[in-house]
């Protein structure tokens, strides 16, 4: 957990900050998410780096949320990633030392523009965990996205803040889980299991099979892709993934790597370029 505030104004202790960043980290990590038991060495690696601005009101700051997770791959220590997205539509309030509230029956709390800052990380943990719940257990992680979508459906309202709402905005909180729950899109789910589970999982004992179970996994999003055109989970779910896509393909024999350049340039276009260098 990062809280970064050099484009604050210098009227605020940079204390406040620092305080701020504890009570985010005991926010996430002391609080009880699942009803689940989990072992030291199986807890979540994840991320979070708030990068805030003033906005002119006292105590009010609006900035951005990187959010980065990753899941560990079968018989090795890599770290495979799951989530690398920034949230810029993050405002809230903040008092030094105020109490981290929140509670999934009334998440917009008395007073909006503070409930604002728990809803955001507690729909982003929710996130978190139903996909890394859906990357080992075939849509496992139903359960948190609906727990996300409670979060949307009761999020704080108010001046200035934004993300809840699809007139928002095309790439929001809003969208992605209407895209996780939503029924037309159900193969994202099978994509994420088999991405990582007949992928990712075997590379190791098993690297040819893996590589054509990934190039599979490419077929079923391009697809989707074509029915579903512009959606934010298919972005979502390539944006982590460029450069460990390119380490993968690039040990590939010719047909392959043609086949993976061709789906790779049509999935992920911000990276096409990159692709097209490292996969030529």
């Amino acid at each position: 957990m990062s809280v970064v505030s050099n484009r604050v104004n210098n009227t605020v202790d940079k204390q406040t900050f620092t305080n701020l960043q504890t009570a985010l980290n005991d926010f996430v990590n002391t609080r009880k998410w699942s009803n689940d038991v989990f072992k030291t060495n199986e807890k979540i690696d994840c991320s979070f780096l708030l990068n805030l601005e003033s906005t002119g009101e006292s105590n009010v700051y609006k900035g951005s949320l990187t959010i980065q997770s990753g899941r560990p791959v079968f018989n090795t220590s890599y770290i495979s990633p799951v989530i690398n997205y920034q949230d810029n539509d993050v405002t809230f309030k903040y008092i030094d030392f105020q109490q981290l509230e929140f509670n999934d029956n009334r998440v917009s709390g008395t007073d909006p523009q503070v409930s604002n800052l728990t809803a955001v990380f507690a729909y982003w943990i929710n996130i978190i965990l139903g996909l890394d719940y859906d990357s080992f257990s075939l849509r496992g992680g139903n359960a948190f996205f609906q727990k996300a979508q409670n979060i949307v459906n009761n999020a704080p309202e108010g001046r200035n803040i934004s993300g809840w709402k699809p007139f928002d905005g095309t790439r929001n909180r809003y969208w992605l889980t209407e895209n996780l729950l939503n029924s037309k899109y159900t193969i994202m789910h099978d994509a994420i299991y088999d991405y990582y589970r007949l992928g990712m999982d075997k590379l190791y004992e098993q690297e040819a099979t893996a590589r054509g179970n990934i190039l599979n996994v490419l077929n079923m999003l391009n697809t989707f892709n074509v029915q579903n055109s512009n959606t934010m989970i298919l972005q979502f779910f390539m944006q982590a993934k460029t450069q460990e896509l390119v380490q993968i393909f690039s040990k590939a024999n010719p047909a392959d790597k043609a086949k993976a350049l061709d789906l790779l340039k049509k999935l992920d276009i911000s990276s096409a370029s990159q692709y097209e260098e490292q996969l030529k």
